[in-house]
């Protein structure tokens, strides 16, 4: 019998590396699984707070603007009835996705493969993605994710991404990065709240692996930062085989 109503797998890294695609490709390779994303935990526009290092801009990408009272009850309430609660709306699901290079000959593949938990004994999937789940002031979080996925990818590639986007909507409207906003906001916010993670807390370097390791942390392999299927296969081999310690 598994030990919990639901297996929580989290998918986390810094904006733009895909966690939203990759989300929603294993919540359709794997049955019974559902996306619960951290940005449906925005306070609401108003109480955002401000950054004024950064020019008293809006800061959308800290520790402050998510309810994390909120976020922690919805995490606890899957974790026992394996399944969100009623009354929760996505609002992130009304943001663009790019298109996904991802070969469907591979997605059928995994699919395949994954349709044999259909009929076995396993917890529903619960897929939790968001920008900010591993911090150190996120661990009351941290401990209920049972799976922990981390992306990563360097400054160039993310800022690139993120300025190609139109913007997000929000609780109360429509939200558009003002110029320089990944260098003044996203960026050192990454850094602040993921230096632990690596050496020197240089986050494009290499990884502190005891740390990552205590912390119980699956980083993606440094060959699949730009490679959407490789990332999937290994995702994917991940959650499979946390399926197999739940049977």
């Amino acid at each position: 019998m598994p030990d919990n109503n639901a297996l929580i797998v989290g998918i986390s890294g810094v904006s733009c590396t895909g966690k939203t695609t990759l989300a929603r490709l294993l919540r359709d390779i794997f049955p019974n699984t559902f996306i619960l994303h951290e940005d449906d935990f925005y306070k609401t526009d108003a109480e955002i707070p401000i950054n004024h290092e950064a020019g008293d801009l809006a800061d959308w990408d800290c520790l402050e603007a998510i309810n994390l009272s909120t976020f922690e009850e919805t995490l606890r309430f899957i974790k026992k009835n394996g399944l969100p609660p009623p009354d929760l709306v996505s609002k992130e699901d009304k943001n663009s996705v790019g298109p996904v290079d991802v070969d469907q000959d591979v997605i059928d593949e995994l699919e395949w493969k994954a349709g044999r938990w259909m009929f076995r004994d396993v917890p529903p999937i619960a897929i939790i993605d968001g920008f900010l789940l591993y911090s150190e002031e996120m661990k009351a979080i941290r401990d209920l994710i049972d799976v922990k996925l981390f992306l990563r990818t360097g400054y160039a590639t993310a800022k690139t991404r993120r300025e190609r986007r139109s913007g997000y909507v929000t609780l109360e409207g429509f939200w558009e990065d003002p110029p320089g906003y990944v260098d003044k906001v996203v960026w050192p916010n990454y850094v602040k709240d993921h230096g632990f993670l690596f050496k020197d807390g240089n986050v494009e370097g290499e990884l502190q692996h005891d740390v990552v390791d205590n912390s119980d942390i699956k980083p993606m392999p440094d060959g699949a930062q730009e490679d959407m299927t490789a990332m999937l296969r290994w995702a994917s081999a991940i959650v499979n085989d946390a399926l197999e310690q739940k049977k």
